[in-house]
């Protein structure tokens, strides 16, 4: 748990252990990859998804990420006998040790400047749904499933900043009843509450998000990266305050050469062609 940044960008070629990664095209491809368990997260898996994601703020060759999970799910979150029996011996320094670190992971996830698209199958629960919360879009299969189940083992749902993230997506109301009650949402209710951006038939979650991937990379994606983290730093600002800040981005990016390709491709009545910078 104590790991830190033992990753480094840039990320071709490196193989994690604890899951697969590839990059093609710009986008780097995160699969959770213990079928036989649903795809459940452990200490390790935690730690090396948390410098993944810390890595890849220094990795310029990478312009969008997908997350996905293998067998026909996402994830069953946090391995029952791998992490929740280990952590009812641990003392409270251990614990705390354990939720900053798997804060750390969300907060890697927030601070890398590429848009992630989770691809969702089937089981999405616990701490996956916090991976797919975390994510900036969603893209859910028919069938496929979501629940915080923290209050099922006993626990409070203020895990990962759920209690933060969660009421932004879906509102104060329905956060509520999923954080307290533990309950599965489904895909159509998820798409209708804006938890899923878009529903997939099942089995093309993965095909639709990697479409949805490939869209953002063809894009001005230093504009992107600006407006991501102006999404996550206005959460913390009041509307003039955000006024403001945006008037500094958006100067920053009127001195990009992706500003001045679009203007000659509209003036030459062409589509642009980005180059991220």
């Amino acid at each position: 748990m104590k790991r830190q940044n033992a990753i480094a960008a840039p990320l071709a070629g490196f193989v994690p252990e604890h899951f697969r990664l590839s990059i093609e095209a710009g986008i780097a491809t995160i699969t959770l990859n213990r079928p036989e368990k649903k795809n459940p997260l452990t200490f390790e898996s935690y730690a090396e998804l948390r410098d993944t994601f810390h890595a890849l703020r220094f990795d310029d060759a990478v312009t969008a990420v997908v997350i996905t999970g293998t067998g026909g799910n996402f994830s069953s979150g946090g391995d029952v006998f791998e992490i929740i029996e280990p952590l009812t011996r641990m003392e409270a320094a251990e614990l705390h040790a354990f939720t900053a670190m798997t804060g750390d992971l969300v907060k890697a996830m927030r601070a890398c400047p590429q848009p992630i698209v989770a691809a969702i199958e089937g089981i999405c629960a616990g701490a996956g749904a916090i991976l797919a919360m975390a994510s900036d879009m969603r893209v859910g299969a028919a069938g496929a499933k979501v629940a915080f189940l923290f209050n099922r083992v006993g626990l409070a749902g203020c895990d990962m900043g759920a209690c933060a993230m969660l009421p932004r997506l879906v509102g104060q109301g329905r956060a509520s009843e999923l954080l307290y009650t533990g309950r599965f949402m489904g895909a159509e209710e998820g798409e209708r509450w804006g938890f899923f951006n878009r529903l997939a038939e099942a089995g093309g979650a993965l095909a639709a998000a990697m479409e949805l991937a490939k869209a953002l990379t063809e894009g001005p994606t230093y504009a992107n990266a600006v407006t991501k983290k102006m999404l996550h730093m206005e959460w913390a600002m009041g509307v003039d305050e955000a006024i403001d800040a945006e008037a500094i981005a958006q100067a920053l990016c009127m001195k990009t050469g992706d500003f001045r390709r679009a203007f000659e491709a509209f003036a030459a009545k062409q589509k642009p062609v980005f180059e991220g910078n």
